[in-house]
């Protein structure tokens, strides 16, 4: 054994080890319970970073560890291939996104092996294959037969700087592109789209059942979807026909309303603003078109509006009230217009305030003092409290008064109990080159035509003018536009809009189940195996959109009968972010990556991997530390070095362990816990850095010994067969060397990546003595060690002849005893 811990020497002897014997492949052992262990596959947009590499160390730690605890285990790889991140980043080098996708793909891999990740290579999918997005062209078929597909017209994101239409999803703060941080603006433009919220009831109801996700992406969710449930109630306009239709979630407060507000974008803006009153009125509705949302809504953006001139009747008091234009109203959510309760909403209360308009109080506490009257109001009060000035239903509890209005609403006509949702349909089209075409081309005769599925896949042609501008660079092609109408076999145009990234990414994880499959997206049979994934890596920035999206393509496939369940995974894992250097997020943008590859080359894939592991939780943030990561060097050369030490053990037999006494029956102890805890950690919360700290205790108990006898070299050996095991998942390379050389011959032809995990004897876990505080007045005054199963005056009699107590005692009258059993003795005096 080479007394030199040297990395590079052993990693790629391990890796093609592993490599040639097959170790990883999924179905191995069919007769075993399956694990199905997955991270978010990267975008190959450039080189691999530190980012990429905590996410894929955190699941091949769970997969390793699973395979060793006996499972059958399913942990694939692919790439993100298609999408604007890759056409981006082509446009800017002057290059094809084919090439450029192609060479990162290549880099991707070679960093991920050199990582030791146990990826079944032989599932490797790349989503800018035509073998895969024939089936998102398959999917987008079956979809439009089902009327889950649609095309539509209307107001679309249009990204400025990718030139293109973006999801909802994709807007960030402030109206930018989450892709470039370039504005975003409204756009009517025709798009496909699929029907989300005909699914938007099922994929509420179904984060229920997710209770192994994190509770902020599922509360995240919860809030995208946006289940409102209230009423909607008909304004007829004053000497008109028109009525203008609001939705509120508190009906109970109609009586409190003095004013009604549609958005500057409501189809009734033009007419209901009566003439006198148009230009002003026209004057604010174009400076809020060239005002972006976030800015009008933001918290804390002042409220303006404008009156229209017209009033409209409040069905429940028949009482005219004005209808005002205001920038805090915005077309696309509820109806577009609002009726506005002043006395019990704080936004209502701020614009009625500047602009003069009443304020009603109609609600009052349940208990404490009464609300005001609107004139000598303080601030709005928008708690649920029981109703005044309300007609018949004065004196009723809100939720008793909402119920009775809205049934009164429905009998007279003019309105009844609604469901508004946040969620919006998915737009997923795009004007771009570098993603999944479209099947359907475009017939003078026939319109719209679905290409045939056994004319898939309608591939991209391998040329195209990509500028980032203008129309689609697929409508420069004309070898790709011009075709014939499955129809009529008349001259038809191909639609020349691809489909967005994430329609790739929603049901990627099906194909790994058969990726080589020709004749289905994958096997359903497989299916019933694997899915749901078992365990689910990636970032939480996905919660709204790779997250929503995969939830609800699940739902289709399982409506399709591809799968048994209706939830895509049973288990989220968010991994918090990598700082760069200057404790930004390491991402290109900032340029602050720092490269797999260059720290392997100086520390070793093992080293690389335990600092992205022990640095903090998964789901915590960790900063970049070249000196953290030195330091962990320096840990496993320990390790290293002792295995050195310690050749001597290698050869203690198993049976002398029952004779081990003194400070070797406490290693053995010591051994069987550190087995426990990593084991218990691994298992429950992932706890890799409390289990590598676990390790590192073993390591240091291991250093102070120094064993003669076989019984004393046998418990040494026996933690150093159990630290290399348990090294297996967060270190595998040196754990397979350190492994084979304790156990020498005998495991020659066998891999420690397949051997069972340890275990460990339960009495062996329990400490013989246990540490007690000694606190006099509550101050900690000193220390007992005490067999763990002394009782009460057992701890008291040691702790009262300890000399550092005793001083403390000595000539004063003990008041009192509070003894905890297992942690303290606390000592009242007095004197």
């Amino acid at each position: 054994m080479n007394e030199r811990y040297e990395p590079q020497s052993i990693e790629t002897r391990w890796q093609k080890r592993w490599d040639e014997a097959g170790v990883f492949k999924a179905g191995r052992r069919p007769q075993a319970e399956p694990r199905y262990v997955l991270e978010m596959f990267p975008y190959p947009s450039g080189a691999m970073h530190m980012g990429h590499a905590r996410v894929y160390t955190i699941g091949d730690a769970l997969a390793r560890f699973l395979r060793m605890r006996g499972h059958d285990v399913l942990h694939p790889i692919g790439y993100d291939a298609l999408g604007l991140p890759a056409e981006n980043a082509a446009i800017k080098d002057g290059r094809h996104p084919a090439e450029r996708t192609a060479e990162n793909i290549v880099s991707f891999r070679a960093d991920m092996k050199r990582l030791g990740f146990s990826f079944d290579w032989d599932r490797e999918i790349v989503t800018a294959d035509p073998s895969y997005y024939r089936w998102n062209q398959w999917f987008f078929l079956k979809m439009l037969e089902k009327g889950i597909v649609y095309r539509r017209q209307g107001k679309a994101n249009w990204c400025t700087g990718c030139m293109t239409v973006i999801a909802n999803e994709q807007v960030v703060d402030d109206n930018l592109c989450e892709r470039c941080s370039s504005p975003v603006v409204e756009k009517v433009i025709g798009e496909w789209a699929f029907r989300i919220t005909t699914y938007a009831d099922r994929l509420l109801a179904g984060l229920d059942t997710l209770t192994a996700w994190p509770e902020r992406i599922t509360t995240m969710q919860r809030n995208w979807i946006g289940k409102s449930t209230g009423a909607e109630i008909d304004f007829e306009l004053q000497g008109g026909a028109e009525k203008i239709k609001v939705f509120t979630t508190r009906i109970d407060t109609i009586f409190g309303c003095t004013y009604v507000v549609l958005a500057p974008e409501h189809p009734l803006t033009a007419a209901v603003t009566r003439p006198e009153r148009r230009g002003e009125v026209e004057a604010f509705v174009a400076r809020m078109k060239q005002t972006e949302a976030a800015e009008r809504t933001g918290e804390g953006a002042p409220k303006e509006g404008v009156f229209t001139g017209a009033h409209a009747v409040n069905p429940f008091t028949g009482e005219p009230v004005p209808v005002w234009i205001a920038n805090f109203v915005l077309a696309g959510y509820g109806t577009g217009a609002v009726m506005s309760v002043p006395a019990h909403d704080r936004r209502d209360l701020e614009f009625a305030r500047k602009y003069g308009l009443p304020i009603r109080t109609v609600i009052q506490p349940v208990t404490g003092d009464r609300t005001p009257p609107g004139d000598q109001l303080g601030a709005a009060t928008t708690e649920d409290g029981v109703t005044e000035g309300s007609g018949p239903f004065s004196g009723l509890p809100s939720a008793e008064a909402r119920e009775k209005m809205s049934a009164h609403a429905t009998a007279g006509g003019f309105g009844g109990t609604a469901v508004r949702w946040h969620l919006r349909d998915w737009g997923f089209s795009r004007q771009r080159y570098w993603g999944t075409p479209i099947p359907i081309v475009y017939c003078d005769a026939h319109g719209a035509v679905p290409v045939p599925i056994d004319q898939l896949p309608v591939k991209l042609p391998p040329q195209a003018i990509i500028t980032g501008t203008g129309e689609p660079p697929l409508a420069k092609v004309p070898e790709f536009v011009n075709t014939t109408c499955p129809i009529c076999a008349k001259p038809a145009r191909r639609e020349t809009e691809t489909m967005d990234t994430f329609v790739d990414s929603a049901w990627y994880y099906a194909r790994y189940l058969s990726p080589r499959d020709e004749t289905q997206p994958f096997d359903p049979a497989l299916a019933r195996r694997w899915l749901p994934v078992d365990v689910y890596v990636g970032g939480p920035e996905h919660a709204v959109m790779h997250l929503l999206y995969f939830r609800f393509w699940h739902r289709v496939m399982h409506e399709l009968g591809l799968t048994a369940e209706p939830e895509p995974c049973k288990r989220l894992v968010t991994q918090g972010i990598v700082n760069g250097p200057d404790g930004r997020k390491m991402s290109k943008r900032w340029n602050n990556v720092v490269a797999p590859g260059y720290m392997v080359d100086r520390f070793g894939a093992d080293t690389v991997r335990l600092f992205m592991l022990f640095a903090a939780p998964p789901e915590k943030d960790i900063d970049w530390s070249d000196e953290q990561v030195d330091g962990l060097f320096r840990f496993l050369t320990r390790v290293w070095r002792l295995f050195h030490a310690r050749q001597a053990c290698f050869g203690a037999s198993e049976t002398a362990l029952a004779r081990a006494a003194g400070p070797f029956l406490e290693l053995r102890r010591r051994t069987h816990r550190t087995i426990k805890k990593v084991t218990e950690g691994m298992q429950d919360d992932l706890k890799f850095n409390t289990a590598i700290a676990a390790l590192m205790e073993l390591m240091n108990g291991l250093q102070g010994l120094e064993p003669k006898a076989e019984p004393e070299q046998a418990a040494v050996r026996e933690a150093l067969v159990a630290m290399a095991a348990l090294l297996a998942p967060f270190a595998p390379h040196v754990a397979e060397e350190l492994w084979h050389e304790v156990l020498g011959p005998p495991a020659r032809d066998r891999l420690l990546a397949e051997e069972p995990w340890p275990t460990f004897d339960a009495p062996l876990t329990v400490a013989d003595t246990v540490t007690i505080a000694v606190q006099v007045n509550g101050k900690l005054r000193g220390e007992v060690q005490v067999p763990t199963a002394a009782g009460e005056a057992e701890v008291r009699a040691a702790a009262e002849a300890e000399e550092k107590v005793k001083g403390y005692l000595s000539g004063k009258a003990v008041k009192k005893v509070v003894y905890v059993k297992g942690r303290l003795v606390n000592y009242v005096v007095a004197g």
